[in-house]
């Protein structure tokens, strides 16, 4: 998707109208785990957020992913983390996901990052637009990530030095930031810049800079039918050329239009789940 076309959705559902609407559901099998999950409060600065938290059986502790949602209004993140959570935890892993301010359980904290992209668009156009949304990833909502992952990196049920980052879309944009400032074993990034990149030449070189630089190992992901898949192909050859170790994998199309690709992260983890789960194995122990 362009990011004329994210623009003008931004009023409804921030660029993800479709999201989880007539969305093919790939069932994941059952690992015969049980799931705990819980709601939790942590600081961002002098912001108290809230995120959920998804927890495997046992005591631990275990490996955990911080993972970034996308840029969806109010509660819609929620299906995200509902459909992700039991996965990793059935996978032996602490998934957590961290509402940014201004979304979610966090909506209190902080304006929404849709509206202030819509605001600037509306006084500076569509360059201004995306100059917001860059400037907003890169500092309070990455300060947002990495405070969710140094609470996470405290818990006694986590292993500090097997904390991965993850994200779709908004939050693949963010998970590539994260790489580059935060301290990860692994990333994995799920359709990061697709509705916006073609027409956002800062969040190019923005992304870019930050694969360069980025401190952990990355997995790029995307179905075939999604907005673009420059990105992954992108940012995963400017890997290669600064000597960082990556993977890049296109999946077949996920279900019939390019809203449904993008969703593909989300709800396609029983085709995915796999790949994803090798790569963290690999770079984060276990």
């Amino acid at each position: 998707m362009r990011l004329t076309r994210f623009l003008i959705l931004l009023p409804l559902l921030a660029g993800e109208s479709s999201f989880g609407i007539g969305m093919p559901r790939v069932a994941v099998p059952s690992r015969n785990s049980p799931v705990r999950s819980r709601v939790v409060i942590f600081p961002s600065g002098t912001l108290e957020l809230h995120g959920v938290l998804y927890l495997p059986d046992g005591p631990g502790p275990f490996p955990a992913v911080v993972y970034n949602h996308g840029s969806a209004a109010g509660m819609l993140s929620k299906m995200a983390f509902d459909s992700l959570g039991p996965v990793f935890a059935q996978h032996g892993w602490v998934f957590f996901g961290p509402y940014r301010r201004g979304q979610g359980l966090s909506a209190s904290a902080g304006k929404y990052i849709g509206d202030q992209i819509s605001a600037a668009t509306k006084v500076g156009g569509l360059a201004a637009g995306a100059e917001t949304m860059i400037h907003l990833l890169e500092t309070d909502h990455l300060d947002d990530q990495l405070a969710a992952a140094a609470w996470l990196r405290k818990q006694k049920f986590v292993q500090p030095n097997r904390i991965a980052v993850a994200g779709n879309s908004f939050g693949g944009i963010l998970t590539v930031f994260g790489a580059e400032r935060g301290s990860y074993c692994a990333a994995i990034n799920s359709a990061g810049g697709a509705q916006s990149w073609a027409d956002a030449p800062l969040l190019q070189t923005t992304m870019e800079r930050s694969v360069r630089n980025a401190r952990a190992p990355m997995f790029f992901f995307q179905a075939a039918n999604d907005y673009d898949l420059s990105p992954s192909r992108v940012l995963a050859d400017t890997m290669r050329a600064a000597g960082k170790e990556f993977a890049l994998k296109i999946y077949p199309p996920f279900g019939k239009s390019e809203s449904d690709g993008h969703t593909f992260g989300y709800f396609g983890s029983a085709v995915w789940a796999s790949d994803v789960f090798q790569f963290l194995n690999k770079h984060c122990g276990g």
